[in-house]
């Protein structure tokens, strides 16, 4: 006699992603602990995270950040952090979103092109770094930022434009 047919539920795939993610963290704070031959690596804070989403195509897209990767078997620990980024369509704009705490507004550097945006904060604490691509060309004279409670706001008309442009953050 065979069992019968059980239906998956939505939760179970998170369940799974949950185990997956937790496997992940146990080997990378193994690999941390060991540390890698000649290098030993300096003490924290270490950030890692995944975004996941569903694209237009239905496909799930897995979007890490952090300073923190594996690479080759390998830890690898970055200066800057890739901050977590948004990018969303509105109308004729598009607007970036970007988790940059900690530093001030005079630390972050902001260069849009057609294409992509490039954010970068220097502070002596926090160094961020991140190069977005953009689903559409935009104009990057259009371009506004402004950072308010650890988030950068950064938004662009959508057209075609020519370079980059050097953007002040408000």
């Amino acid at each position: 006699m065979s069992r019968p047919f059980r239906r998956r539920r939505i939760f179970d795939i998170f369940d799974e992603i949950d185990q997956m993610m937790e496997e992940m963290m146990r080997e990378m704070m193994r690999e941390l602990e060991r540390g890698t031959g000649e290098r030993r690596f300096k003490r924290g804070p270490y950030f890692y995270g995944m975004k996941i989403t569903i694209g237009p195509d239905g496909v799930p897209r897995v979007e890490r950040f952090g300073n923190f990767d594996v690479r080759e078997g390998r830890p690898l620990i970055r200066e800057e952090i890739e901050p977590l980024v948004e990018v969303m369509e509105r109308g004729d704009e598009v607007v970036v979103l970007a988790d940059v705490p900690g530093v001030s507004k005079e630390n972050i550097h902001v260069e849009v092109k057609e294409r992509e945006v490039l954010i970068k904060a220097d502070a002596e604490e926090r160094k961020y770094y991140r190069r977005v691509d953009l689903p559409v060309e935009v104009d990057p004279k259009s371009a506004k930022a402004a950072y308010r409670n650890g988030v950068l706001e950064i938004k662009m008309k959508k057209k075609e434009g020519e370079g980059g442009h050097k953007v002040s953050v408000e």
